[in-house]
């Protein structure tokens, strides 16, 4: 497995912060059955508010009928954020499902377009954790109504593969929310063009890196297949990167 590695604007003094404070939360003394009601405690500022703009943007597709895609899922956390919002906002809307496409193993390759700051395997997970996040989404689940029924999806592989078939496999898709964090050019444009005709007015667009130097895949193929003036793009106020369009 190629290494772990992330992107990012860290100094090296955040770095060893953020790592000391990991830390702190390994040896904490809050007894196990009291640890997940009270892990806001060890919530950073830039995790939180990448919450808040996860849950501004499924509060835009709530009456919005349709599925949520998330193109590149890795860890999971947006994942379990929409599980979680679906059981407050709309607890009995077994029609909402939500469905995850990555290859759990990094980036199957890169193209040109992509810049000179990544490479493949990048953004790669680590073993069975396709099967871990599979489990926690399972509990999510449970914690929710009508949890008999099974509302997410986790598809492994190439999405620029498993689309197509999963579209195919289901022509009565609609999408309410497409979030794209592949980083990269060519799925991007793929999984962009393949939902294309699956969108309503209302749906909504989220991007991870539009505008960004470092990876200037996901802006070229966003202007490719939508262009850039034909609608607007907003960002989020509490994150530099993220952005979303809403189809009207």
């Amino acid at each position: 497995m190629n290494s772990i590695r992330h992107l990012g604007n860290s100094s090296c003094e955040e770095k060893k912060g953020k790592q000391k404070f990991v830390e702190i939360m390994k040896n904490s003394p809050i007894p196990e059955e009291e640890i997940l009601d009270n892990i806001g405690i060890y919530l950073r500022r830039q995790t939180l508010s990448r919450i808040l703009y996860i849950n501004e943007l499924y509060k835009k597709i709530i009456n919005v009928h349709g599925v949520i895609m998330e193109f590149g899922v890795r860890w999971g956390q947006n994942l379990s954020l929409y599980e979680n919002f679906r059981g407050i906002y709309e607890p009995y809307n077994y029609n909402r499902k939500i469905i995850g496409f990555d290859t759990f193993e990094g980036f199957p390759e890169v193209d040109i377009k992509d810049g000179q700051h990544v490479n493949k395997g990048d953004y790669s997970v680590t073993p069975n954790y396709f099967e871990y996040l599979d489990s926690v989404l399972q509990f999510h689940e449970q914690e929710s109504p009508i949890s008999h029924i099974k509302k997410y999806e986790l598809i492994k592989g190439d999405a620029t593969d498993s689309i197509t078939t999963y579209l195919s496999d289901h022509p009565e898709t609609i999408v309410s929310l497409a979030y794209f964090d592949f980083d990269l050019y060519k799925p991007t444009k793929k999984c962009l063009e393949a939902i294309s005709s699956h969108l309503t007015k209302g749906s909504v667009l989220a991007f991870d890196e539009l505008n960004y130097s470092a990876l200037p895949g996901e802006t070229i193929a966003l202007k490719e297949v939508l262009g850039l003036s034909r609608y607007a793009i907003r960002r989020d106020p509490m994150n530099p990167l993220c952005s979303y369009i809403i189809i009207e």
